[in-house]
């Protein structure tokens, strides 16, 4: 089965990378979670063997499938400098630092440019479950911040080739996304996907989670050398970000913190915000599209929202035929619709493919899906989904059952027609893990650490820019800086000329801006 990748499996539909594992206990588990507490780890000492490690940079290879790679090694910046690749070692466990360690893979460019270095700025991509080392490199915005910085990511741990969680095989999750399931069908896919999940997996499922994810960045910062991490992050990078602050705030060097997530909401409010924010995107969308007739499939917005309408109930009954030999399904339509709605620069991408949908084509919609769900053109999955459970479900004590979710139904429909039921199906997500994870919502505030510009977008369907608000005054009193762009999409730097100015300042020259800077 399939699900939306945006900030959380846990608001996402998931069956088909649902992970179970026997549930692990570790010293110093204070609220019986299974996984260790911040206050139990506060005084961990990492061994000199891991944070004087020396790293081994070289050419970077092509990215694995895990990765979501294409076969291709990165090519050399414009100015001639070659992307480098290595692997960092980490407590597999931090409660038990001197124990079993995992390879963390990074990637950097280092800097050139005419001014002083400051030193590394280290990037995530969001998802969870995105690669950073497949990732960086075709961030083209980031460039101009090699003036002053090394240029540096990673695959967070149970990500790629960090220990990266595999569950089904490429034919079984092919085979999972070609039906469509109701709750009961979707909660019982689940249990069959579990059991691959812990044979393939099990070792390293409880220890994915955010907490962990934050202390790899501090020992990172110690390896390269920076007194302070300075870090961006997008999307659950800003989540990842500031879960940091919070453990580590007088680390906090230069920070920007762009798309973000609430956290303030457990994962169902996540889910329904979600939810709203998807409907309000294709809204927007349809609203747009309506004022270019020539190149519209729609006459009008209430045009649009039927035919779509009626397109999905189309293939809920009969799933539509490509030329591939596959199937586009109801639910696979839905993601279909959901990946071009992340960007407007997409948005004719979306209207080629509802036009092409509506005559019986499936293929370009089905082809958006698979984007999403990080399927290649030769039917190989990345890790992205498997690490996206995996993280989630290590982060969240929610488990809910089908009936739960059933009791919500109404509500979430009514949020959004198109996309409500998905995300209502992905609270299934983590019911009948056994490793018990976390507190739902995370823990960012931060007192005494340096600012922190946070970045919301009014039209963001994957992090509503209420979000954004929540998250600057979790993160504290002269610490979160509120900047609120107008704008449609997910993310904003590079996208709109205020915002990416605003941070380079902020990242380049140490200037803060105004809290409450509101960018058109």
């Amino acid at each position: 089965m399939s699900r939306f990748l945006t900030i959380r499996a846990t608001s996402l539909l998931s069956a088909s990378l649902l992970l179970a594992v026997g549930a692990t206990a570790c010293s110093g588990d204070k609220d019986g979670t299974g996984l260790q507490t911040s206050s139990a780890l506060a005084a961990t000492v990492l061994p000199t063997s891991l944070t004087s490690q020396k790293l081994n940079w070289q050419p970077c290879p092509a990215p694995s499938t895990a990765q979501g790679g294409d076969g291709k090694a990165p090519g050399k910046l414009p100015d001639g400098t070659a992307w480098e690749c290595t692997s960092l070692k980490a407590p597999l466990d931090y409660a038990k630092p001197d124990g079993d360690t995992i390879d963390l893979a990074m990637v950097r460019a280092k800097a050139k440019g005419g001014g002083k270095r400051i030193g590394s700025l280290v990037f995530n991509f969001g998802g969870p479950g995105g690669s950073g080392v497949a990732t960086l490199p075709g961030y083209d915005a980031a460039r101009s911040l090699r003036s002053r910085y090394d240029l540096v990511s990673f695959d967070p741990r149970g990500v790629g080739n960090s220990a990266g969680v595999t569950c089904l095989s490429d034919k079984e999750t092919d085979e999972q996304r070609a039906r469509n399931h109701n709750l009961a069908e979707t909660a019982e896919e689940n249990k069959k996907t579990a059991a691959a999940c812990a044979k393939n997996s099990g070792k390293v499922l409880p220890h994915v989670d955010t907490e962990s994810a934050a202390r790899d960045m501090d020992l990172i910062r110690q390896v390269l050398g920076d007194a302070k991490l300075n870090y961006f992050g997008i999307s659950y990078g800003t989540e990842l970000g500031g879960v940091y602050a919070h453990l580590f705030p007088k680390n906090v060097g230069r920070t920007v913190l762009d798309a973000v997530v609430d956290p303030t909401e457990n994962s169902t409010q996540q889910a329904l915000s979600q939810a709203k924010g998807f409907q309000l995107a294709l809204d927007n969308y349809l609203a747009d599209c309506a004022k270019t007739p020539g190149t519209c499939p729609f006459q009008s917005p209430e045009d649009g929202r039927r035919r779509i309408a009626d397109l999905l109930t189309k293939t809920g009954k009969q799933p539509m035929p490509t030329k591939s030999g596959r199937k586009l399904t109801q639910e696979e339509a839905v993601n279909g619709i959901v990946q071009p709605l992340y960007s407007k620069e997409m948005w004719p991408i979306l209207s080629v493919s509802l036009s092409e949908a509506e005559q019986g084509h499936g293929d370009t919609l089905l082809a958006m899906a698979d984007s999403l769900n990080g399927r290649d053109d030769n039917g190989h999955y990345s890790n992205m989904q498997a690490a996206n459970t995996a993280i989630s479900c290590a982060d969240t004590k929610r488990r809910l059952t089908p009936q739960d979710v059933g009791a919500r139904l109404p509500e979430f429909r009514k949020a959004s027609p198109v996309f409500g039921e998905l995300t209502a199906k992905g609270l299934l997500s983590c019911t009948g893990w056994p490793v018990t994870g976390k507190s739902d919502t995370p823990q960012v505030s931060a007192p005494g650490a340096a600012p922190i510009v946070v970045i919301g977008n009014t039209g963001d369907p994957a992090t509503p820019v209420a979000g954004a608000r929540k998250m600057a005054d979790k993160l504290g009193k002269d610490v979160g800086v509120l900047l609120t762009v107008k704008g449609e999409g997910h993310g904003t730097y590079g996208v709109n000329q205020c915002a990416t100015k605003a941070v380079n300042e902020h990242l380049l020259n140490g200037k803060v801006p105004s809290n409450g800077t509101v960018c058109s």
